[in-house]
């Protein structure tokens, strides 16, 4: 299960990532979005950007669909932003991609509402925390055209869109009547807020009698948990207005277990609680329907998402004010609360409700046709273990969400879900049915053969709406293009960008994957850490990252922490969370204390010495040149003082590091050693920068391309470098910011331009250049011709095992600018590990090409790689070399 959203990066930004906050704007100051710190301009090249798909990861707390326009709809995100479906595709677009660094809260939304008047407008409340993690305060953006551009109005409060509670709703809603006037609900004890010019400005209703009380932890000291929920849904009673005038009967919902309900008769002048309200638990959501005159509530015990032990959903008749319970299952038999909650528009009286945290064996959805007087459930035990369901799931389009899991009964794989706390049956199709989960949405298109007896069927309906958070990547120069570290869904290989991967890692599955490298001249080994409730925090590949096994902990270990791979993948360097630094020779059977490092630093490899490893900690950097037995700490000075730092050492070159980093109130900036860390140079011309990364040179360069998320001539950006950032090009524009982008940033060393950015909620964002003279990589790299010698030397044979040394030369009179050399084996053996070069084998044949920083051999010289393989009976040296076209001189 995936009960947490441990978002390290956003838990880092509390420790200084972040320089600064958006300032703080009295309520009712508007602004156009993703305009703020213009000083200069910058020079920017075309980029086309998408994501590399995954398709959902994290929890969709809300589900809007537009009353008056069919198949308008929305959906919001705790950290992701919001989203608009597109009927034509079948998929969701990002809206909020506009939200810059500075802004990096708004990409977490609390509520968002569609005008139910005017569709083309659309409104968002936004802001990720009410505690310190989040420095600035929330918004309300409204939009006239869908989304497709936003103004903002500031609050003088904040908003938690990643905050407890945030599944309860919608605490944003429009006056169906006259559409200018808009409630919010705010938390922390700010009251209810209203607007009467379309979400301009905004002030407190301060008659209102109760700001709420619940908190769901009030020891929590970060004030995570300790926060007031305040006032959770707006609910309007259409039956009570007309077109032009304000709606007289206003429902609000307020977190508070004895005063729950509260309403409004005259417009919102005056305000009352409810009378005969059921108490002790607390009013999830509440959903009117105005046919039959019903307002229907789901109540918890707790605000959710992850928790729920009791729960009820009553009926309250409007005329009559009687309070009825329709209670699926009697509250002794609840283990569960109430939350996801729908009426069918098309059928007045059908309503459905979830279990929303039914964490085991399944979430459960409730039906019923009869305005509540019966229910039928989605699945039920025949006799238990086994269970009967109403539906069939199809996951195809994102197989990953079994997760790779062979569960016993009662339990199923895919799940019905979890976190269900959005659920809207579709206003104008009683057959459509959406519902978020904890890692997608789920959805039908036959809801009603429920009524029928027969099947509906249950699929993802996610596709466009990319929700994870991204703490790590990886761009091997050999096999998949892209391996990720994900928050709550591990990480994924992807080895077509396009395509959804059929599975995350697993063996095990890391609740959250912090950190993954793999062997620069070896890249089919792999090596991740992550967090885990329980088992070991390390997992190896020696394929690439398609496969995994896992190592084991050392004495201690409460967390991924940084892992670095040896540049041949024969050792590797782990800092975990709770204890030392550690190193092993081999896959992590056995790990040693390394000496002369500080526990808790952040640990990489030179790409080029496989027992040269480097750390940073607390504005020192380490160096080790033993294979992570000893560190020593560097001389450099004027490095940045914390450890919001990231640094990476360049393949092809021992010792050239590059290391980006710091905070407003002290160092900040990119800095470059070319000697190993001994000694570093600041860049004058990077004012502050987050992130590092390398990428394919540009056509002429002799320098990997450099990226950063950076500010740079006082703009916010991403941005790249072709001549070893002497000279910077914005390669984003205002349209695609992200919000916080500092946890990682890796180029391609095979396609010039390509850069793969991390983001805190919007999954990884590719982008691709339209700079054709740049050296774009439209596909292989060219073979050589000409003529070429090749030496093949045994080095060391045991049974069953040996070690072979290749050197190839160019014996021709032009230089090569990439290589491929084949061969196949007289007696069956087989490459087991290969290092200085990639390779595949098929059968006796085996191929093996250059890496990213071994193409170019002049004419004259030499490139060498080795490998070790296995063999039975006779080791035969192979007689025949190819290179393209060209037979080799075997020497």
């Amino acid at each position: 299960m995936r009960r947490t959203r441990i978002l390290t990066t956003v838990l880092a930004l509390a420790a200084g990532l972040l320089a600064g906050s958006p300032p703080v704007l009295a309520a009712g100051q508007t602004e156009q979005a993703g305009q703020a710190d213009r000083k200069v301009s910058i020079a920017a090249d075309t980029y086309t950007w998408k994501n590399a798909r995954i398709d959902g990861g994290g929890f969709v707390p809300g589900i809007v669909f537009n009353r008056k326009e069919k198949n308008l709809a929305y959906a919001r995100t705790d950290i992701g932003g919001a989203y608009r479906w597109v009927e034509s595709s079948k998929t969701w677009t990002p809206l909020l991609d506009s939200v810059g660094w500075d802004d990096w809260g708004h990409t977490g939304v609390v509520s968002l509402a569609s005008d139910p008047v005017e569709p083309d407008k659309v409104y968002v409340a936004a802001g990720t925390y009410t505690n310190s993690w989040d420095p600035g305060n929330g918004a309300v953006y409204r939009s006239s055209d869908r989304g497709a551009s936003w103004q903002r109005a500031n609050l003088p409060f904040k908003l938690g869109g990643n905050m407890p509670g945030r599944g309860m709703g919608e605490r944003l809603a429009v006056d169906p009547h006259r559409n200018s006037v808009l409630y919010l609900g705010a938390p922390s004890g700010k009251g209810l807020w209203r607007s009467t010019d379309s979400g301009a400005t905004w002030s407190q209703v301060t008659n209102f009698p109760n700001v709420g009380n619940y908190v769901a932890d009030p020891s929590d000291t970060s004030g995570y948990s300790s926060d007031n929920q305040g006032i959770v849904w707006v609910t309007f009673d259409e039956s009570t207005g007309s077109a032009g005038t304000a709606t007289k009967t206003i429902y609000v919902g307020v977190a508070d277990k004895e005063n729950a309900v509260y309403r409004s008769t005259d417009a919102g002048a005056t305000w009352s609680r409810v009378a005969g309200q059921p108490t002790g638990q607390l009013a999830h959501k509440g959903v009117l329907d105005a046919t039959n005159g019903h307002l229907y509530v789901a109540y918890s015990d707790t605000g959710g998402p992850y928790d729920g032990g009791k729960g009820r959903l009553y009926r309250y008749a409007t005329a009559t004010g009687t309070w009825t319970d329709i209670s699926p299952v009697a509250e002794a038999d609840t283990y569960f609360g109430f939350s996801g909650l729908t009426v069918d528009r098309q059928k007045p009286g059908t309503v459905m409700a979830t279990a929303y945290s039914s964490w085991w064996p399944d979430t459960q959805i409730f039906r019923s046709t009869d305005k509540g007087a019966t229910w039928t459930k989605a699945w039920d035990y025949t006799s238990y273990p086994n269970r009967e369901n109403r539906f069939t799931m199809d996951v195809s389009s994102s197989p990953w969400l079994t997760w790779g899991a062979n569960p016993s009964p009662p339990e199923q794989t895919p799940k019905l879900g979890w976190m269900t706390e959005s659920l809207e049956i579709d206003p104008f199709d009683s057959n459509r049915m959406m519902y978020g989960t904890g890692a997608t949405i789920y959805g039908t298109e036959n809801l009603t053969n429920w009524d029928s007896g027969t099947k509906f069927t249950v699929k993802p309906m996610v596709r466009g709406l990319e929700e994870t958070a991204v703490n790590d990547l990886a761009s091997p120069p050999s096999g998949a293009p892209l391996l990720s570290a994900l928050g709550d869904v591990g990480g994924f290989r992807h080895t077509d960008l396009t395509k959804v991967p059929s599975m995350m890692f697993t063996q095990p599955n890391f609740t959250t994957t912090t950190s993954l490298d793999f062997a620069e001249t070896n890249p089919n080994t792999v090596v991740r850490v992550g967090n885990l409730d329980s088992g070991p925090h390390i997992a190896f590949s020696t394929d690439n990252g398609a496969n995994w096994f896992a190592g084991t902990d050392p004495s201690g270990v409460s967390g991924g922490g940084t892992v670095a791979a040896g540049a041949d993948g024969s050792r590797f360097v782990w800092s975990p969370a709770g204890t030392g630094v550690r190193f092993t020779t081999g896959f992590g059977t056995s790990w040693q204390e390394s000496g002369g490092i500080p526990a808790g630093a952040i640990v990489e490899s030179d790409r080029v010495d496989p027992k040269t490893f480097y750390g940073f900690k607390s504005g020192k950097f380490y160096v080790s040149t033993d294979g992570g037995a000893t560190f020593t700490a560097s001389n450099a000075s004027g490095l940045p003082s914390g450890d919001s730092v990231r640094f990476k050492a360049l393949p092809g070159t021992k010792g050239d590091v590059w290391l980006a980093g710091g905070a407003a109130d002290g160092a900040y900036g990119l800095w470059h050693s070319m000697d190993g860390g001994a000694t570093f140079t600041k860049l004058s011309n990077v004012a502050q920068a987050d992130t590092i990364g390398f990428g394919k040179a540009a056509a002429g360069a002799s320098y990997q391309t450099l990226y950063t998320s950076a500010k740079i001539g006082g703009v916010r950006g991403i941005f790249r470098s072709t001549d070893k950032g002497a000279t910077w090009t914005r390669i984003n524009d205002d349209a695609h910011q992200w919000g916080w982008t500092g946890a990682a940033i890796t180029g391609d060393p095979r396609v010039f331009g390509r850069v793969y950015i991390a983001t805190n909620g919007r999954g990884v964002i590719y982008g691709d250049t339209s700079d054709t003279g740049g050296g774009t990589d439209p596909g292989p790299d060219p073979q050589p011709t000409g003529a070429c010698a090749v030496t093949y030397k045994i080095t060391n044979q045991w049974s069953g095992g040996f070690q072979a040394d290749v050197q190839l030369t160019n014996t021709g009179s032009g230089a090569w600018t990439g290589w491929t050399l084949d061969w196949s084996f007289p007696n069956g053996q087989s490459v087991t590990q290969l290092w200085n070069a990639a390779h595949t084998q098929s059968g006796a044949a085996v191929s093996v090409r250059n890496i990213a920083w071994n193409g170019n051999v002049a004419a004259g010289s030499s490139v060498a790689f080795g490998f070790t393989g296995s063999w039975s009976g006779t080791n035969g040296k192979p007689s025949a070399f190819r290179l393209g076209d060209q037979s080799c001189t075997v020497t």
